[in-house]
């Protein structure tokens, strides 16, 4: 309930009770979609994983830059030596061809690369879009046209083309998943914008919008202690979807050989070298790939249980997984009012009043 609306004379509901008994409905519906618990366990190992390299590296004993010529036969190209590409006590999954290096250091290492890019991106699109979005649904009438097509204009620039270009001409002594983040958040944010426009458009119509108006609060007092909240839930829900996009994009430009530069490990650009090794080493390949694979996907299955349970009147598109009858009743108690909870107490108590 706002600020506003508090100040009247008339009964309000406490807004900590209120936000306490929306977390555990988007809890309760969550926990409903098997799918999307088990995708958030798998991009919880992925994230431990990743801030854990350094550890996990120490603990196998090597590190993702370091050269092993020994472990590799030059005569046959620099195929690793060994069976499975060299796997063994001291390199849990093998080596890579013509370097030796380490490929379990170089594949945890390039975690904290794609994914650190991609949640970077994330932020970035969603404070520029959220901040151009209620901007144009706020502003006067030339401040929406002039943002909308400027929005449009961005939303219609081909990420790809747009971002080889600048990460070309960049100098290379910028840091170079920084660089990327940045690149791929200032193209990207127009959907976002256009999704704030919308439900902020939607928002500033509602009786508790108006009240705070009417008490003489500014444009901006009002988007921040009244709109900003409302707009969680489909911006969460937006950028959930936004990282496994970005992840992928990340990986085609290292791949194009414009995103993360060696010797810095990035799964993209692991899969930019092992082109020409998927025969003689496929593990060189099929590491990299399955791990973009499997984040992918669960971050996709993730987005979608958070989008679900924030929004429960939208079914799921991912119905692999989903307990439909947990997720009935998750919907159904959401749909039960706390009026109707009270007056069914209430008339329990009348009931055994009066045996």
């Amino acid at each position: 309930m706002s600020e506003a609306l508090a100040a009247s004379p008339a009964p309000v509901a406490d807004s900590s009770a209120t936000g306490a008994s929306g977390a555990r409905q988007f809890w309760r519906r969550l926990r409903a979609q098997r799918a999307a618990l088990v995708a958030a366990a798998v991009v919880a190992l992925l994230v431990l994983i990743a801030i854990a390299a350094p550890l996990l590296t120490a603990i196998e004993g090597q590190d993702p830059t370091t050269y092993h010529p020994s472990l590799v036969d030059s005569a046959r190209g620099g195929v690793p030596v060994g069976p499975l590409g060299g796997i063994g006590a001291d390199h849990w999954l093998g080596v890579e061809p013509q370097t030796g290096r380490d490929l379990f250091a170089r594949l945890v290492y390039g975690a904290r690369v794609s994914l650190g890019v991609a949640l970077g991106a994330t932020v970035v699109q969603v404070l520029i879009g959220v901040v151009v979005g209620v901007a144009a649904a706020l502003g006067a009438r030339w401040v929406d046209q002039l943002l909308s097509r400027f929005t449009e204009i961005i939303i219609a620039m081909p990420l790809m083309i747009m971002s080889l270009a600048l990460l070309a001409i960049v100098p290379s002594g910028f840091p170079r998943p920084l660089l990327v983040a940045l690149v791929i958040g200032l193209i990207a944010w127009g959907n976002v914008a256009k999704i704030t426009r919308a439900q902020t458009l939607a928002l500033r119509g509602l009786d508790y919008v108006s009240a705070a108006r009417l008490s003489g609060w500014g444009t901006w007092r009002i988007a921040r202690r009244e709109l900003l909240p409302g707009l969680a839930a489909p911006v969460i829900t937006y950028a959930a979807l936004l990282v496994p996009m970005n992840i992928s994009v990340e990986a085609a430009l290292s791949f194009l050989g414009v995103g993360v530069k060696p010797p810095t490990p990035s799964w993209g650009q692991m899969l930019t070298a092992a082109d020409v090794w998927y025969q003689a080493a496929p593990q060189y390949l099929l590491l990299p790939a399955g791990a973009l694979f499997v984040t992918v996907l669960t971050l996709t299955v993730l987005g979608d249980g958070i989008r679900t349970a924030l929004d429960p009147r939208a079914a799921s598109r991912l119905r692999v997984g989903t307990g439909r009858k947990q997720e009935a009743k998750a919907d159904a108690d959401t749909r039960k009012s706390p009026a109707d909870t009270s007056a069914g107490a209430e008339a329990a108590g009348g009931k055994g009043a009066v045996a």
